[in-house]
């Protein structure tokens, strides 16, 4: 039998992070990030990464792996954890992926198709038409299309809308069809679990969160990169949630009032898209079994 890999998967300030280091402290766990703002170096602050005693106590993959003026792919993390994961195991170790980017766990599971590269005069017109009309109207558009795609973008992801109608133009075919890929071998068995609180409670996490995130100095923090790399605010990293927002302040577009305010609003709209990915996903049981889980793979590692 293959050995197996677990995931654990919520939405934002769900507590995953906690749950995964408390089970670490049970169990021979190393921790794998799924998690896509994490793996930019010195954004630390707006992505709740763990800190380096967290790190210490335990062997923590996937994080600090670009520079924030950098790209990286669900394609590219897939390999990495592929790879971390397989290191793990081979050191009688058990992985354990913890993380909200749900696109990256499609990726894993189902691979990723090949998608067509960017056509500039197609994009050139949707940048034409969202200067007319909105990236909204853009975004309802995308909903006829592609409604799986349009429930998981927000109306005012510009990025993401693009591509997606850019595919749809390219291929005739939904990007979220695409995205699906095929069925895909893994060296290794997934058992995937998910956190997910009440709805009440998972929104006040995100305001207490973020507050400490700006008592932290997350605004110092992205002042600092600013200064030390070549950024702009359509960069990847930089539309994170909470450092997009954070970027708006530091322009003078908004007071530190007007950026708590949008950040934890754009928070809860990312947990709310997050808990739409973990419906559609199969075989993903409640993470009140993880441990029990854990504990019979252990057992494997002794």
């Amino acid at each position: 039998m293959p050995a197996t890999a677990y995931v654990l998967l919520g939405p934002t300030a769900s507590g995953k992070s906690t749950l995964a280091m408390t089970l670490a402290g049970k169990y021979p766990v190393e921790i794998v990030s799924i998690d896509s703002g994490q793996v930019y170096r010195g954004m630390d602050i707006g992505t709740a990464k763990p800190t380096a005693a967290e790190r210490a106590r335990v062997p923590h993959h996937l994080i600090d792996l670009v520079d924030p003026d950098q790209a990286y792919s669900a394609g590219r993390w897939r390999e990495d954890c592929i790879r971390a994961v397989s290191s793990i195991i081979d050191h009688n170790r058990i992985p354990l992926i913890v993380g909200g980017t749900m696109m990256y766990y499609r990726a894993l599971v189902s691979g990723l198709a090949s998608l067509p590269a960017a056509d500039q005069q197609i994009r050139s017109t949707l940048n034409e038409r969202a200067g007319r009309l909105g990236w909204p109207a853009l975004h309802a558009e995308l909903a006829e299309v592609d409604p799986e795609a349009a429930q998981r973008i927000s109306p005012n992801d510009s990025q993401r809308i693009q591509r997606a109608l850019e595919v749809w133009q390219i291929t005739g075919s939904a990007l979220s069809t695409l995205q699906g890929g095929s069925s895909v071998n893994l060296p290794f068995e997934l058992k995937s679990f998910s956190l997910v609180p009440e709805r009440a409670v998972l929104h006040r996490r995100i305001a207490e969160r973020f507050d400490a995130m700006l008592g932290a100095g997350l605004i110092d923090e992205l002042h600092a990169l600013r200064k030390k790399y070549d950024l702009h605010a359509d960069l990847p990293s930089m539309r994170a949630v909470g450092y997009r927002q954070t970027w708006d302040f530091l322009e003078g577009n908004l007071d530190r009032a007007a950026l708590r305010e949008k950040a934890i609003a754009a928070t809860r709209q990312l947990a709310k898209r997050q808990a739409t990915w973990l419906r559609s996903f199969k075989d993903v049981a409640p993470a009140e079994t993880l441990e029990s889980a854990l504990e019979m793979g252990s057992r494997s590692c002794k």
